[in-house]
């Protein structure tokens, strides 16, 4: 794993962003399927699209 990451996550962390957000930010960065339809928040949603081309555009709107 990359610096890269560890250092988005603990910068993420810090600001305090909404969980489910970072969730789906690791989870779109790592490459891994997206939560069942049921499971899906939006905000688990903007995270995952911002991890999957790996920036952190939206992540304040999640604070």
């Amino acid at each position: 794993m990359d610096v890269t990451y560890y250092q988005t996550v603990e910068q993420l962390e810090k600001l305090g962003v909404d969980p489910e957000y970072l969730q789906g930010w690791v989870g779109g960065y790592l490459g891994n399927p997206e939560r069942e339809e049921q499971r899906i928040s939006e905000a688990y949603k903007a995270g995952y699209q911002d991890g999957r081309i790996r920036v952190t555009d939206t992540a304040l709107d999640w604070t």
